[in-house]
């Protein structure tokens, strides 16, 4: 079977199927949530996974400083989990940060190993206090957080 993904940035139209995936992820709690409002404010920053047309992923890169982005927002949907979708997005996003000049990406997650396979190394969060002054400071895990912080750092 030979399955096409396609990712391209998001658009205004994407929003509700963005704040689907994201919202369910999040129920689970495993991903931040997002409004409707914040996704359309930040859409730029998106990036949407298709298969035949349909919705089947996303992404974001968010800048946090001079030379540091992360990778928020990753989830793929049910159904479509394990076909390279992840990876697709992930390749898209750190594509744009190496065209961006931008030498360091990073990411908060419980999916080491995903990560791992596509050239991260597992870091201490502490050594990123953009990340903890923009989100952390406003999440409910803040004092007790049990993800994973992982680096990649672009030559």
């Amino acid at each position: 079977m030979n399955i096409t993904v396609t990712c391209r940035r998001a658009v205004a139209d994407d929003v509700e199927a963005l704040f689907e995936l994201i919202q369910g992820y999040a129920e689970q709690g495993i991903m931040l949530p997002r409004s409707k409002e914040a996704l359309l404010r930040h859409i730029t920053t998106f990036v949407v996974a298709e298969m035949e047309g349909s919705f089947v992923g996303c992404g974001s890169l968010f800048r946090l400083g001079s030379d540091l982005v992360e990778i928020r927002s990753l989830g793929v949907t049910e159904g479509h989990k394990g076909l390279g979708i992840g990876r697709k997005v992930v390749d898209f996003l750190v594509d744009e940060a190496r065209k961006e000049g931008i030498p360091k990406i990073m990411a908060l997650t419980y999916e080491v190993a995903f990560f791992q396979k596509n050239g991260f190394e597992v870091v201490e969060k502490e050594i990123f206090p953009e990340k903890v002054w923009t989100d952390c400071i406003h999440c409910k895990k803040q004092h007790c957080c049990d993800e994973i912080a992982v680096l990649k750092r672009l030559d």
